[in-house]
Formats: structure tokens, sequence, C-alpha cells
């Protein structure tokens, strides 16, 4: 394993316990001073600064299913994409183990949610629905996400789009499942709330996963598949997907495919192009 995709593994172990632990949180500590819209932005603005912070070393996916996304489009291998997927769920599982100590006899925080912020069903929504609402709302996120940081139109604005996205789907999602769209932020709280969020995290894991498969064609079809060296160099966003120089002189047609890992731009001088 190489250095780059060690660092870029621990960028996103990191980032995902963060979002769990700040996002998360907001709900478990505080949702009955600051309601779900304090939530939504709670999640929104973490994952803006995140994007920030770590997307130039490890493009910032701290989601399964964005990763997902990433290695449909092209953007990243299978290995890359598994080792992202632990990392992510590790982290999820860590930032909610804080969250429990914190809501422990050791922090006595009370928990105003409950399930340590949890997500589940069959209250205000029916499986079916809830699946259906889970596998749009991230539908909608994967996709903004691919298409703000595989094109050049606005280079740099890729965290505040990302950002508001999830901050939008969440005032919609919150009131029905609590809002996943992100099979790790909902794995780590299930594992330590137990009983119904427990037994009905597979839908939240699944869902997310469907919706991010179903971005991809449809991202697919509404952005340009291929940069020249020119766009590239011009328009590249390291707070997301991007396509690094390097591979650019050494491309033989002198066109690049678009979804581009910030780990695969940075590694993309070790390897010999496809």
């Amino acid at each position: 394993m190489s250095p780059i995709l060690v660092r870029s593994l621990i960028a996103e172990f990191v980032g995902t316990a963060l979002l769990v632990l700040i996002a998360v949180g907001s709900a478990v500590a505080g949702i009955d001073a600051i309601g779900p819209l304090g939530v939504a932005l709670a999640f929104g603005l973490t994952l803006l600064a995140l994007a920030y912070a770590i997307g130039p070393v490890s493009g910032c996916h701290v989601n399964p299913a964005v990763t997902l996304g990433v290695l449909l489009s092209r953007g990243m291998t299978l290995p890359e994409a598994a080792g992202y997927w632990v990392a992510q769920f590790a982290g999820g599982i860590a930032g909610a183990a804080v969250l429990q100590l914190l809501t422990s006899g050791f922090g006595d925080v009370v928990d105003q949610t409950g399930t340590l912020g949890a997500n589940d069903y069959g209250v205000t929504i029916s499986l079916g629905g809830a699946f259906l609402i889970e596998a749009l709302l991230t539908f909608v996120l994967v996709a903004v996400v691919l298409l703000v940081t595989g094109k050049a139109a606005a280079p740099g604005f890729a965290g505040l789009a990302i950002g508001l996205t999830l901050a939008a789907v969440h005032l919609v999602g919150i009131p029905l499942t609590g809002t996943s769209v992100n099979p790790a932020r909902s794995l780590g709280p299930a594992l330590f709330a137990g009983g119904e969020p427990l037994a009905h995290v597979w839908l939240f894991i699944l869902a997310p996963l469907v919706g991010a498969a179903l971005a991809v064609p449809v991202v697919r079809a509404l952005a340009t598949p291929t940069l020249t060296p020119e766009q590239a160099d011009a328009g590249s966003d390291e707070t997301g997907v991007q396509v690094p120089a390097e591979e650019a002189a050494e491309t033989v047609d002198g066109r690049l495919p678009r979804a581009r890992t910030s780990t695969e731009a940075e590694r993309g001088q070790h390897r010999t192009p496809s």
C-alpha cells in the first residue's frame, strides 16, 4: 500500500468520525434546542469544512455511497474503494463510540434523540417509503458530488455545493428517517443504540448504495464525458474529483476521463495509463 493511499485512508477515517461526532452529535446533544434546521445545517457545514480540509488529500468522500459513485464512474479502482469503505465504516463507528461515551455516566450528556441519533423507520414512514426516500436523497447527493467535482465550470466551489446539498436533503429526511444518505453515518450509531435501529440498519446501508448507483448513469448523460488537458488544468477542483496534470502529459490521445479522485491524482505519475 502506497504512502499516498495510506494518507487518504487516514483522512477518510478521521473525516467520517468527525462527521458523525459533530453532525450526529448536534442531534444527540441539541436537537431540542436547535431543531431539525439546526441539525441539517450542522451536517452541511461540517461536510463543507471537511471538503476543503481533506478534499486535497482523499477527495473527502466520507461516505461509502459517494465512494461507490466514484468507483462506478471509473474514478478509482476496486481495491482503493474497498480501502475507503473500511476506513469510512471504522470512522463512523469511532465517532459514534465517542458519542456513546459522552452520553454515558462518563460524559453525563443527555441523549435527546433516545437512540444516539440512529436512523429508523416505522413511526412516520413505512419500510418501503423509507427505502425510496433514502435512495432518492442519496441519488441527489451523489449526483451533485459527481457533477460539481467533475466539471470545470466553477472550480473552488464544489465543497460549498456539496455542503448545501447535504443540508437540503437533511431538511427533507430528518422528519421521516432521521436522514442517512450515508451508510457509515448510520451503522455507527445503530451499533450502540441496538434494538430496532440496529435491526433496521440494513435499509440505511442498502438504499443509499442503490441511490448512488442510479446517479452514475444520469451524471454520465448530463456531463461531458471527457476533458482536454487544457480544460483539466483550468478547472480541477481538489475538494473532490480532479484530473492530474501529470496524467495529462502521459495520456496518449490527449483526452482524459473525468471522475478521478484526489488520491489517484497524486499517484498518477506512478501508474501506467490504461
